[in-house]
């Protein structure tokens, strides 16, 4: 027998599910164990990017890793091993504990990608209906029922990440609606709360399945997008500009409306999730000085 063939016999016997994902995370191996322990076949697997891949691993807070915080994407950027608990998603609908233990693959003194080997932790196990509802209250605002500042930094780390180890540009875009405090004081903060959550409506219909945009306080809006160019970035600002200008409340017979001043900047490659949140809020106020209801691009 050949040594490739043994040893692929010999992981396929395991009791533990075994996988491995290329630098691009698409899953390029699923052993037999990880068919049992998850319910997904290698022909329903292999080929998915892992973060496609159906298993929707979320961590113990509801954080959904496979988009915020993967650890396989982490080991294949930094070369760390990795051993956390995860829930993953059975094909059947419920989640469990697993185990995982995570390392990074080498060829030619360069990282291929990660293998991460994992178990059943216990038999306790969590219908996903109670899971997703957790998790949406963990990640989302309650008023506007988009994603919370926790999502969006989140997010925003992982952005960094891909930017950094695959060069993938994308923007970061700050928005506060202007005189929103002189809203309230003449409509009232029900009629203000009905704004901000038309606002949201507005950006949950409009938004790109790659990018997240969500409240970061008050009436304050971060968006995080993917960019092709960076010259996309003005016209994404002047989209989120022209929404909110058009996102109206009707109250007392009155077509109610509000503006946005917009700041918007494009990562570099010395930048931190606080220097990009920095740079795009400091344009933002560059809007307001310059009269509100307008863009600012840096």
């Amino acid at each position: 027998m050949k040594t490739e063939e043994l040893y692929l016999d010999i992981i396929n016997n395991l009791c533990d599910g075994v996988y491995f994902v290329d630098t691009e995370r698409t899953i390029v191996f699923w052993n037999k164990a990880a068919e049992a322990i998850t319910g997904y076949s290698a022909e329903e697997i292999i080929g998915r990017q892992c973060q496609n891949s159906l298993l929707n691993h979320i961590d113990a807070n509801g954080r959904p890793l496979c988009t915020l915080g993967c650890p396989l994407f982490a080991t294949i950027i930094d070369g760390e091993q990795r051993k956390e608990t995860v829930y993953v998603r059975h094909k059947k609908g419920h989640r469990f504990p697993i185990r995982v233990n995570i390392f990074p693959v080498c060829e030619d003194g360069k990282i291929a990608g990660a293998i991460e080997v994992f178990t059943q932790n216990s038999p306790i196990v969590y219908e996903d209906n109670l899971v997703e509802q957790l998790t949406g209250i963990a990640m989302h605002d309650a008023l506007t029922k988009l994603p919370n500042r926790r999502y969006l930094e989140s997010f925003l780390d992982y952005k960094i990440n891909e930017y950094q180890r695959f060069d993938r540009p994308f923007a970061v875009l700050f928005a506060d609606i202007d005189s929103f405090g002189k809203f309230n004081n003449d409509y009232g903060h029900d009629i203000g709360d009905l704004v901000l959550i038309n606002i949201g409506e507005s950006l949950m219909c409009n938004v790109r399945k790659n990018d997240l945009v969500g409240r970061w306080g008050g009436e304050e809006f971060v968006g995080i997008y993917s960019l092709n160019q960076s010259s996309e970035a003005a016209v994404i600002a002047e989209k989120f500009r022209l929404l909110v200008a058009n996102t109206d409340v009707q109250a007392d017979n009155l077509s109610l409306h509000v503006s946005a001043s917009v700041g918007i900047t494009v990562a570099r490659a010395s930048d931190t999730a606080a220097s990009l949140i920095e740079r795009a809020d400091q344009n933002m106020y560059t809007s307001k000085k310059a009269g509100k209801n307008c863009i600012t691009v840096k």
